[in-house]
């Protein structure tokens, strides 16, 4: 019996978004604000190719009524949200908070990713509208 190999979902956007960011890291490591990140970020992403959008509003919906807006730092080829932090380490209520944020959109995979860590960037990876997660740090 052969199994056939699990995919990821935007696996070369993914892939994509991981170099950019291991990039940046190389260049400020943990010594930066949050803003600085996320503009060298968007710069990294553009020149492999990704249309970025910097913090773009998206609406929130309940029982198809609009009640909210949520802004992402940056949101990647419109479909991929990412969340950027620069702290020294992630707390359970950040990565709660960005569940809660891609739950509550339309996009199906999200990044958090922590830039202020002293032993690399913490990148964790999450899928959302499937019966299980990925995380990828």
């Amino acid at each position: 019996m052969s199994s056939s190999p699990t995919r990821l979902v935007y696996e070369k956007e993914s892939y994509l978004i991981r170099g950019a960011c291991f990039d940046v890291y190389k260049v400020f490591r943990n010594t930066q604000k949050e803003t600085v990140y996320q503009r060298s970020l968007e710069k990294a992403l553009v020149r492999r190719g990704l249309k970025v959008e910097r913090e773009k509003q998206l609406p929130v919906y309940f029982e198809e009524e609009k009640v909210g807006i949520y802004i992402p730092d940056i949101l990647v080829n419109e479909i991929i949200l990412l969340e950027l932090k620069a702290k020294p380490m992630l707390l359970k209520n950040d990565t709660q908070q960005f569940w809660y944020y891609l739950k509550n959109t339309s996009s199906i995979v999200g990044f958090l990713i922590n830039f202020g860590e002293p032993t690399g960037v913490n990148i964790i990876r999450r899928v959302n509208g499937f019966p299980h997660t990925e995380n990828s740090v």
